[in-house]
């Protein structure tokens, strides 16, 4: 059996065994890729060189119209240049055309000329030949397509770089998308990647960023995720473990895989009826743009921050916004692809939170070793000179400019920081920032005026105030306590921006504050917060009433009196009296 048919993962170590003894067949590759962007980079120089020559021109005193032949002076870009990069990509495959998804998503990155052309890398690509597509199906199923399904469309409705898409219907009359996987896929991927993997090593050095070797480890992680997107049995559990996360959460919607007619080449899921995240699809549809993108952030959120299961590839092919009127949110979010999925640690989304929580706290120096936990430094680094570096990037980020914040702003300033300083990429972050930057893109393309922060700061504020875990709990507390003193405006600041939220509820999250503090695990908190009460030899009453002063309109009578007796029952005798002892000992 052919090697590439027995590669079922991703192996570096094997792969570059193969093309050592088939260099041919690497040198081939490599000499078309230079090629084809050869030409491309000498058409930039080109439009560069007509640019700087017309605006070395003296203005004409007599406002006569350009002389024929030479640019405009409003000539900044040849738009033939944007969609010779976009041909170049799609002939170059499907390794090239995952480049250009995932530039085509940052409008803040890349020239409108440019933008407008890879997203139609997104879900206008070429289909293979449907005569084949169907002797796939027939081959990985078992049977004649016309045996499978009553309805098939003759022609796909969609065209990936890893597979295409047709509508069809089953014989129980369930609506269906059938993925099939484009032919010779691994051959294209593993000399791509080989070829990528040699370059990475030999060509970080010069970049100016302290990667190191650590390009090479992204290029791994990119190669086995590719490996992983194209089994679509893989791909098919990931869709309902996904499912299983977002059970009960009404703002996201994730298709059911029918197994019967899956293998690792054919995918048959669940038909989405939905729209694309464009303005105008969203505007033809109904649907509110920006309650659509901020359930889009908060569904990004939870991924990351509550499941530690997050999808790495949110491009906008793999999105669709469907009408919710039962939501919450007035919105809910499709997803429709699951072949890019990576799991994070516990101690990775603990870590996380923690970095959050000393952000807030302005607490550069434990937010610098968080740097040093998440991978960002070399343990054993000397941070000392790095806290102040990471105050004057970060140091504003929670003042007066928090509205401008956006991971770009972020992006700009590392940029500087890592060069300065020994930070690098974790392997397992690039797909993070990646999923971080793509889904920012998108609401920016929605909605341009969009700041992410309107939404993640509520989202964040709100999961550390209703803490369900001891870990969240804690972190709330450290919010809370400075130097063992108790941050009244901080608290005051916490519940402001959980309300901006629109589904935070005060009540229920007092309510489980209270069973909190009253329990035997709390011990040491009731004795932190009876202090702060009283701390400096006096009653803080100033502060209790400001604070009752801003939350009293939700604690209507009607509603505060039926919780109170729900909560009896939680709260035992022992319980109560527990809390004696911590007054007795004041």
């Amino acid at each position: 059996m052919d090697f590439n048919q027995q590669l079922r993962s991703y192996d570096p170590e094997a792969i570059a065994r193969y093309y050592r003894r088939r260099p041919w067949k690497l040198i081939g590759r490599a000499l078309k890729i230079l090629w084809y962007f050869s030409g491309f980079v000498i058409g930039l120089f080109w439009d560069r060189w007509l640019l700087a020559d017309h605006s070395s021109e003296p203005d004409d005193p007599t406002g006569s119209p350009p002389q024929p032949g030479r640019p405009h002076s409003t000539h900044t870009a040849n738009p033939a240049r944007a969609e010779h990069l976009r041909k170049i990509l799609t002939t170059l495959g499907p390794t090239y055309i995952k480049v250009g998804q995932a530039l085509s998503t940052r409008p803040d990155l890349i020239r409108p000329d440019f933008l407008s052309e890879l997203i139609k890398l997104q879900d206008q690509l070429p289909p293979f030949s449907d005569p084949l597509a169907f002797e796939i199906i027939e081959r990985e199923l078992g049977a004649s397509v016309q045996d499978t399904y009553r309805e098939i469309t003759p022609h796909p409705v969609a065209a990936a770089s890893l597979g295409q898409v047709y509508r069809a219907k089953l014989f129980s009359g369930e609506e269906v998308a059938i993925k099939v996987q484009r032919p010779n896929l691994v051959p294209k991927l593993t000399c791509d990647l080989c070829l990528m993997r040699w370059a990475a090593g030999r060509f970080a050095p010069l970049l100016p960023l302290n990667l190191g070797h650590d390009l090479t480890l992204i290029v791994d992680e990119f190669g086995t995720k590719l490996f992983e997107e194209i089994d679509y049995v893989n791909e098919g559990r990931n869709a309902e473990r996904f499912a299983a996360n977002f059970a009960g959460h009404d703002h996201v919607k994730v298709p059911k895989i029918y197994w019967r007619f899956t293998s690792t080449r054919v995918l048959t899921l669940e038909w989405i009826h939905g729209c694309k995240l464009t303005t105008s699809e969203l505007r033809c549809s109904g649907l509110d743009a920006d309650a659509t993108v901020k359930v889009g952030v908060i569904a990004g959120l939870q991924q990351l921050l509550e499941f530690g299961f997050f999808h790495a590839d949110p491009h906008p092919g793999n999105l669709f916004a469907l009408a919710a009127p039962e939501s919450k949110m007035g919105a809910c979010m499709a997803y429709i692809d699951f072949g890019m999925m990576d799991q994070l640690e516990e101690f990775t989304k603990e870590t996380l939170v923690d970095a959050v929580v000393h952000l807030i706290n302005q607490d550069y120096n434990a937010l610098t070793r968080d740097f040093v936990n998440l991978g960002f430094l070399a343990p054993g680094t000397d941070i000392r000179p790095i806290i102040p570096a990471i105050e004057s990037v970060l140091g504003d980020v929670m003042g007066e400019s928090v509205k401008d914040f956006n991971f770009k702003t972020i992006t700009d300033r590392f940029s500087q920081l890592m060069f300065d300083y020994p930070f690098r990429v974790p392997a397992k972050f690039a797909l993070i920032i990646r999923s971080l930057v793509t889904q920012e893109g998108l609401a920016l393309s929605v909605n341009p005026d969009f700041k992410i922060v309107e939404v993640a700061y509520p989202y964040v504020a709100k999961r550390l105030l209703t803490g369900e875990s001891p870990q969240l709990r804690r972190r709330l507390l450290e919010v809370l306590f400075k130097d063992g003193a108790f941050c009244w405006e901080r608290l005051e600041n916490l519940i402001q921006i959980a309300r901006a939220d629109g589904n935070f509820d005060l009540l229920p999250t007092a309510q489980m504050g209270l069973q909190y503090l009253v329990s035997e695990e709390a011990t040491d908190i009731r004795r932190q917060v009876l202090l702060a009460l009283i701390e400096d030899d006096r009653f803080h009453t100033h502060e209790v009433q400001r604070l009752w002063d801003l939350v009293k309109d939700e604690f209507e009578p009607q509603r505060l009196w039926s919780t109170a007796v729900n909560s009896l029952a939680d709260f035992s005798r022992d319980r109560v009296a527990g809390l004696l002892p911590d007054l007795q000992s004041q």
